[in-house]
């Protein structure tokens, strides 16, 4: 599948950036996206406007949040989602033109704590300690981070215990938000959003917690198909790829994770 659209790429980067002079300037290149993607398709997003002249411009939110304000008409030419549902769902509705659907990610789950915490978090049973006195998670409801935190409370059997004591963010980068600062005493988060913080973080095992397999698609309503081509086909680029790793995503056609950066 890389390779399929490696060939693409090419074609869609050179026609892009060779625009005649006096040209006008593109127009921007909407892209909603997860939370998780905050930092990474930050400089993914440089990177391919430096490559095409395409400037972009990001709505990161909470997956359903994001599915649903393009499902009421938000002008958006790209939705990267959390979860592949979503995105099969818009384009059964006809929303999302259902050839441009591709996987670019799975994303890890993590236990978040300030690096000044006393309370020792390793895995997700430890979230019973009664010195821990806030959780926070994505919201459940319209979060895919936030379903497998509560999968994964709920296989850790701590689920009933520590309910009462769950701080829910808008959206995942929220709920990191809340630990950043110190609202809360931990939080279950994206690795994205922990590699580089300057936190403690632990992975919560895989099998807590159906898999969190990312896919985005091109919005059939778009102006810009050809430009929201190229980027979906930037983001699975070696360039591309290469960002997601730093990040910690496992990519299309791997069957490992990438190593992990050090904590911080």
């Amino acid at each position: 599948m890389i390779r399929q659209l490696c060939m693409p790429l090419i074609g869609l980067l050179l026609l892009l950036a060779c625009r005649a002079p006096g040209q006008d300037a593109p127009s921007a290149l909407t892209v909603s996206a997860a939370s998780d993607l905050t930092l990474a398709f930050e400089e993914v997003g440089q990177a391919f406007t430096a490559q095409t002249g395409v400037p972009v411009v990001f709505n990161f939110g909470s997956t359903g949040v994001l599915a649903q304000q393009i499902e009421e008409g938000a002008p958006v030419d790209v939705f990267a989602a959390a979860n592949i549902a979503y995105i099969e769902d818009l384009a059964q509705k006809g929303i999302v033109t259902p050839e441009s659907i591709t996987v670019y990610a799975r994303g890890r789950l993590v236990l978040w704590t300030h690096a000044e915490s006393q309370v020792p978090i390793e895995r997700v049973e430890d979230l019973t300690d009664p010195r821990i006195r806030r959780i926070a998670i994505a919201n459940p409801q319209h979060a895919p981070y936030g379903v497998a935190a509560r999968e994964a409370l709920q296989t850790a059997g701590v689920w009933e215990a520590v309910h009462p004591r769950l701080v829910l963010g808008e959206n995942v980068r929220q709920a990191f938000q809340y630990a950043a600062t110190g609202n809360v005493d931990v939080a279950l988060v994206a690795l994205s959003l922990a590699i580089p913080s300057n936190g403690r973080w632990v992975l919560v095992p895989e099998t807590y917690h159906r898999p969190l397999d990312q896919a985005m698609g091109i919005v059939r309503d778009s102006r810009m198909q050809q430009e929201a081509a190229a980027f979906v086909a930037f983001v699975n680029s070696d360039e591309g790829r290469a960002m997601m790793q730093r990040y910690g995503f496992l990519l299309p056609g791997e069957t490992m994770p990438p190593a992990i950066p050090t904590q911080r």
